[in-house]
């Protein structure tokens, strides 16, 4: 399944409303290590066979959702199970990090 982008308006129903675990990643495009984990999120999406989703979120383009899920520093990746927040991770993580996050 491909990486989704979201936004304020979809948020609730793409990754709250989900049945399965839903990984989100917050990032901004001038940010470095942003960039160096994006490659491994959109990898980690593409391989989900459905298990997991897969999400990404602009925190230039979409603030309030940054706020509301108190992001201070980027990238920030967060697992949502269940519609809640479950594990939270800031900084470049390898994918088998990442992908323990999913467990």
């Amino acid at each position: 399944m491909a990486v989704v982008t979201v936004t304020k308006d979809n948020f609730d129903t793409t990754v709250q409303g989900s049945d399965k675990p839903v990984l989100v990643d917050f990032w901004a495009s001038w940010c470095g290590p942003c960039r160096m984990v994006s490659p491994i999120v959109d990898e980690i999406g593409n391989e989900a066979d459905g298990r997991y989703k897969v999400a990404k979120v602009n925190v230039d383009e979409q603030p309030d959702l940054a706020a509301r899920f108190n992001v201070m520093s980027i990238p920030t990746l967060m697992v949502f199970k269940d519609g809640k927040p479950f594990g939270t991770s800031v900084g470049v993580r390898s994918k088998q990090d990442i992908l323990s996050m999913l467990e």
